[in-house]
C-alpha cells in the first residue's frame, strides 16, 4: 500500500493518480475543439450535404427541361427528385428518358404522377405521359434512396422525348457520400 500524507491508497493507485493537475493539462485538449470546430465548419460550407437542390435548366424551341436533383447525396439516404416539362409548342406523346448509368445503385421508390407507360430503350428508363399542348406543364416528383454500396459519383442524361424523337436533354453528375 501506498500512502498519500494521512491516506492510504489501494496497491496500483499512487500519488501522481491523485494529485490535482495543473497546466494546459488541467483543461480539455485544445486539440479536441479544433477538431471539432473543423468538423462544424466543413458541415456549415454545404460540402457534405444539406444544402437547397440545383435547379439544372435546359431549353430547345419544342420544350423546356428542369431537373431540381440533390447534390451530394449521402450513402443509405432518401432523396428526391423534380422534373419540370414546360412545352414551347405541341407535343405528340411527352416521354421522360432517364440514362442507366445515372440511376446505378439507386432505388427508385415512387413516381408521381404515374407514367401512362413505362420502358427500357436505348439505354434509358422511358416514361410515357402522353400529349402536352403549346403552354402546359408536367412536374414529375421522383422518391428514391440510394443504396449502401454506392459511393462515388452516378451520371447521365435525363431527355425529354416526343416519342421517340430527342427534343432536350440535361447532364447530371450527382456526387455521393459514405
Amino acid at each position: 500500500m501506498t500512502q498519500m500524507g494521512d491516506i492510504d491508497l489501494p496497491d496500483g493507485i499512487e500519488e501522481r493518480h491523485v494529485a490535482p493537475v495543473r497546466g494546459i493539462r488541467a483543461h480539455a485538449s485544445p486539440l479536441a475543439f479544433i477538431v471539432l470546430g473543423t468538423a462544424m465548419a466543413v458541415a456549415a460550407t454545404g460540402l457534405l450535404g444539406g444544402t437547397p437542390a440545383p435547379v439544372t435548366s435546359v431549353s430547345a424551341p419544342a420544350a423546356s427541361l428542369e431537373l431540381k436533383v440533390a447534390r451530394p447525396l449521402r450513402s443509405g439516404l432518401f432523396f428526391e427528385t423534380h422534373i419540370r416539362v414546360t412545352a414551347r409548342q405541341a407535343i405528340a406523346k411527352a416521354v421522360i428518358g432517364v440514362d442507366a448509368s445515372l440511376w446505378r445503385d439507386l432505388t427508385i421508390n415512387s413516381q408521381v404522377p404515374a407514367p401512362a407507360n413505362e420502358s427500357f430503350k436505348d439505354g434509358q428508363f422511358r416514361f410515357e405521359y402522353g400529349p402536352l399542348k403549346a403552354g402546359e406543364t408536367l412536374e414529375v416528383k421522383i422518391d428514391g434512396q440510394t443504396n449502401p454500396p454506392l459511393i462515388g459519383r452516378v451520371a447521365g442524361n435525363v431527355t425529354l422525348l416526343d416519342d421517340d424523337t430527342p427534343l432536350t436533354k440535361a447532364h447530371v453528375t450527382i456526387p455521393v457520400l459514405p
